[in-house]
């Protein structure tokens, strides 16, 4: 009777264990799904979309976060961020001339802009990639921006269409013009000497 009762015990307690697991196990996914939509906002519900279950996406959007974080991501220097200021006024002083080359120009740019900040430039979906775990607000008019410029190749796009692409594009540029702190040196305070 004894070894019968121990028995029930000894299952009751691993059916426990069992259900706690389980739960801290349905906790920690809830909570790494709640921060994976946090940090990449609509770009989570595209990945789910794109990839066909949340598992997928999950493991997707965490392997661009590992991919990102290995890369050697800087802040501009003030000089540099000057220079693409400069750089991306005069190409919209542009666009009512030729629209077309300015889209073309724009996404040159600010490929240009995330080489210089550290991201690699290869093909269009992983620098969408890359840039969607740092700047998911803007991964979406990137990508925007990215099919105009592919339908304004074939001459599909109107010049509306042209100008949204460039905004579209200037969201993204203005996200990646970060600009590094610099600190100026405080001198330690000097007694003026009067002199009389």
């Amino acid at each position: 009777m004894g070894t019968i009762n121990t028995q029930w015990i000894l299952i009751a307690g691993i059916a426990i264990a069992a259900l706690i697991a389980c739960a801290a196990w349905f906790s920690y996914r809830k909570k790494q799904s709640k921060r994976l939509q946090d940090r990449f906002g609509p770009e989570y519900q595209r990945a789910v979309d794109d990839l066909g279950s949340r598992s997928k996406a999950e493991s997707e959007l965490k392997a661009r976060e590992r991919r990102v974080e290995r890369l050697a991501i800087v802040a501009l220097a003030p000089a540099e961020a000057a220079r693409f200021t400069g750089a991306w006024h005069a190409l919209q002083g542009r666009f009512v001339d030729n629209p077309k080359d300015v889209v073309v120009q724009a996404d040159k740019l600010v490929r240009e802009l995330m080489l210089k900040r550290g991201y690699p430039v290869g093909d269009f979906e992983s620098r969408a990639s890359d840039i969607s775990v740092d700047h998911p607000a803007v991964v979406h008019n990137y990508r925007a921006a990215q099919a105009i410029a592919v339908r304004g190749e074939r001459d599909e796009a109107s010049t509306e269409e042209q100008r949204i692409a460039v905004i579209h594009y200037r969201a993204l540029f203005d996200e990646l013009l970060e600009i590094e702190e610099t600190t100026s040196a405080v001198m330690p305070a000097t007694p003026i000497a009067a002199h009389s």
